[in-house]
């Protein structure tokens, strides 16, 4: 059983389910971060030597051991010379 048939099979737990979805946006954050620096082609050294935030840091923001406030999203995305969005978005719509 590779990883996609064995999430799909924990989802059919709606208790399993219900914690996945919990966890999403949390986990959006995460890989925007990581696809960000990434897209630089940019280390977390290098990131945390443009930002002034310790690599320690930017690792435990990437493992997701530490939540960021909007100001060290706002840091980090201008260490990237890149702007921050945030949305909303629709329930319905992200469920399609």
């Amino acid at each position: 059983m590779n990883l996609k048939e064995y999430k799909t099979k924990k989802m059919n737990d709606p208790e399993f389910a219900k914690a996945y979805e919990e966890i999403q946006p949390e986990m959006n954050v995460i890989r925007a971060i990581i696809d960000a620096r990434i897209s630089q082609n940019i280390t977390q050294k290098e990131l945390a030597e443009r930002t002034g935030i310790a690599q320690t840091e930017i690792s435990k923001l990437e493992n997701g051991t530490r939540n960021p406030s909007i100001k060290l999203l706002q840091r980090l995305a201008d260490g990237m010379d890149m702007v921050l969005n945030i949305s909303f978005t629709p329930k319905a719509s992200v469920r399609k």
